[in-house]
């Protein structure tokens, strides 16, 4: 029986777990964050591609079948290869297909469904605005839909320093979303595309007009694996059902756990990953 994996490079993808623990609660997940080696928003496509296979492969070695990258960075740029190189090549000697599925896509099947105006904002790190990910998706769905983004690289330190709810927070908040409003004051939809930037929902919701709406992608994304999975029942049916979750970090797991807590919401308690 497998497990189902679970990669960011550091915390955001806590917000997406908790999310699919949610929805999802009979299955095994296994949490694994590279934090040794986070940020990835601002590395190049290279070096998030490996970084990104190495932590998947440690998950296939923890018996999970079936990894999901909620992170948009390595979703944005590490993904494609992953699927359409790695993984082909992995499977050819492996005793069970494997699979790795992101948070982009199922994102951008919905938007255009939820915007009246056809004008959605993107806001995420550097590295997720520059792939233009966002813009190739949408634009495969829904080809009407006009999408502006804005790169909000502060954000994730803004967080990680635990520095939420200050003016100075407010700050920037504030600044990178006016930027993002400049662009086109019709944008009627928000898509929070850093799994971090739930926690600074609180000071976006100061900022956007009220008829906007913002879009978190845990929720998001616990649908889509609800339906996957419901769609592969051949697949489903060798999963674990034993309402348990692990969770690894490549830094050190005492300086992990006190943040990831904060990020998944219940008290997180983890073990070091040797992923080089």
């Amino acid at each position: 029986m497998s497990k189902i994996g679970v990669f960011d490079s550091g915390y955001g993808g806590l917000t997406i777990l908790k999310e699919l623990k949610l929805a999802l609660p009979q299955f095994d997940f296994v949490y694994l964050g590279d934090n040794a080696r986070a940020p990835y928003g601002d590395r190049s496509f290279d070096v998030v591609h490996e970084y990104t296979w190495q932590c998947v492969k440690w998950l296939f070695e923890k018996d999970c079948d079936l990894v999901i990258l909620a992170c948009n960075t390595a979703s944005a740029k590490a993904l494609r290869a992953i699927q359409q190189t790695d993984l082909p090549a992995y499977n050819l000697n492996a005793s069970k297909p494997k699979r790795v599925l992101g948070v982009i896509r199922p994102t951008t099947e919905i938007v255009g469904n939820i915007t009246k105006t056809n004008k959605i904002g993107i806001v995420g790190t550097l590295g997720t605005v520059k792939s233009e990910s966002y813009v190739i998706e949408i634009e495969k769905f829904f080809p009407q839909v006009k999408v502006y983004q804005e790169a909000c690289p502060i954000w994730v330190h803004l967080i990680e320093n635990e520095l939420l709810g200050l003016d100075g927070t407010d700050f920037f908040v504030k600044y990178h979303l006016d930027r993002l409003f400049a662009q086109d004051s019709e944008i009627d939809t928000l898509i929070l595309a850093c799994t971090h930037y739930p926690l600074l929902l609180d000071s976006i919701e100061k900022v956007v007009p009220s008829q906007v709406k913002v879009m978190a992608q845990g929720e998001i994304i616990a649908l889509s694996l609800a339906n996957y999975l419901e769609r592969h029942p051949d697949f489903t049916g060798n999963l674990s059902q034993n309402s348990t979750v692990q969770f690894y970090t490549s830094e050190v797991y005492k300086n992990f756990n006190a943040l990831a807590t904060v990020f998944y919401g219940s008290t997180v308690v983890s073990k070091h990953a040797d992923i080089a």
